[in-house]
């Protein structure tokens, strides 16, 4: 190991890890609140043409940015995620119904079950930058019902 390297090495060491200790202060808190939540309806439709339309309720407490909720699918080996839409969200305290409906390619999904991530999700400026920060999260199994 050269000298340049050997002296320089402590003082990089040093700088991740002041870094590492600065990220948890800046890290979106993962829940805000516990009676902050989002529902997933057991049933979801595949139309005729692809079209998935999956839906629940949510609930969110106080937001300084724009609030989503997300939804995405995943069906059969290997379990690709599909993203199924994605809906502005209020996050005043009171229980609201989504919907999110997406087509993804051609023959992926099909009638049976499924499992669907919901997430109510934040977009914060934090130093100027929009990070997450994540209101709510759940999984669930669903079937997928033919329209």
């Amino acid at each position: 190991m050269s000298t340049a390297l050997r002296r320089s090495l402590p003082l990089a060491l040093g700088a991740a890890a002041g870094a590492a200790l600065l990220l948890p202060a800046a890290a979106p808190a993962a829940f805000a609140d516990p009676s902050e939540i989002v529902t997933v309806d057991p049933t979801g439709h595949i139309a005729p043409d692809g079209t998935v339309t999956l839906s629940g309720t949510y609930r969110c407490l106080g937001s300084t940015g724009p609030v989503f909720v997300s939804s995405s699918l995943a069906q059969k080996p290997p379990s690709v995620q599909h993203g199924i839409g994605g809906t502005r969200a209020v996050c005043d305290g009171a229980e609201h119904p989504w919907r999110n409906s997406g087509r993804p390619m051609p023959g992926a999904l099909e009638p049976g079950p499924a499992r669907v991530e919901a997430t109510v999700m934040e977009l914060r400026s934090q130093g100027g930058l929009p990070l997450p920060r994540f209101h709510a999260v759940r999984q669930q199994d669903v079937t997928l019902t033919a329209d």
